[in-house]
């Protein structure tokens, strides 16, 4: 791992993996099980597909974990260029882990609920049922939170920009999804009525940045040259 190609092309693979498990986990499980106010009809989905569900809680974690290598290699390639946003990239990105952990445990203690244990019989199956979605609400907000940390984008977009060995544009649309993120986080706070408007219009950078730098990475990695450390 001594030159910026070999290590790209790790980071590549890496944030592809990241990739896979976010959008299984995150978007896709929930868009499959979930029914918004409904706590009901999302019960028997998750209990008629609990191995899906137990699937989506393992990819969750699996990218939490994956997350720390993929930010770590990133460092590795870009430390070089400004230790200083190199960094913070790391800084930012780190933060949004635990947040990912608490996630998956949210899940967890919603998949107890609805199986109902022994020790749970003081409740009925409405009861459960809507504990159960307020745990998967929690989730639903620790995501709305977490994007706030959407920032390791700015960073890593600054550094991409400046490397001379990965090309401006990547650094361009990683810098424009920082802000995606960052838009839907605050907007689901500030001005709730709003987010599904800016969610629609943050979608743009967001699917056009990350998926571009992946794709980029994994298939021209970058200019060859040395790595080196820098201030």
């Amino acid at each position: 791992m001594n030159s910026t190609k070999k290590t790209a092309r790790i980071a590549g693979v890496l944030y592809l993996v990241n990739g896979v498990t976010g959008f299984f986990s995150i978007i896709y499980v929930p868009s499959k099980l979930f029914v918004s106010g409904n706590a009901a009809a999302t019960a028997h989905n998750i209990l008629a597909s609990e191995r899906l569900f137990r699937l989506g809680i393992a990819s969750e974690v699996i990218c939490a974990v994956e997350y720390i290598y993929l930010l770590w290699i990133l460092y590795r390639l870009l430390s070089g260029v400004s230790k200083t946003h190199a960094s913070l990239m790391v800084i930012f990105g780190a933060a949004f882990v635990p947040i990912m952990c608490m996630n998956a445990v949210s899940e967890i203690a919603a998949l107890m609920l609805l199986r109902g244990a022994d020790f749970l019989s003081v409740f009925n199956q409405p009861q459960r049922e809507s504990l159960a979605m307020l745990f998967l609400g929690v989730r639903r907000y620790g995501y709305d939170v977490g994007w706030i940390f959407g920032l390791w984008l700015f960073h890593f977009g600054v550094c991409v920009w400046k490397s001379g060995f990965l090309p401006r544009f990547l650094g361009a649309l990683l810098i424009a999804a920082c802000f995606g993120y960052l838009s839907v986080s605050l907007t689901t706070f500030l001005l709730p009525s709003y987010v599904n408007i800016v969610s629609r219009l943050a979608n743009i950078p967001l699917t056009l940045g990350e998926p571009a730098a992946i794709l980029w990475l994994l298939i021209r990695g970058a200019k060859d040259q040395p790595l080196e450390v820098g201030a």
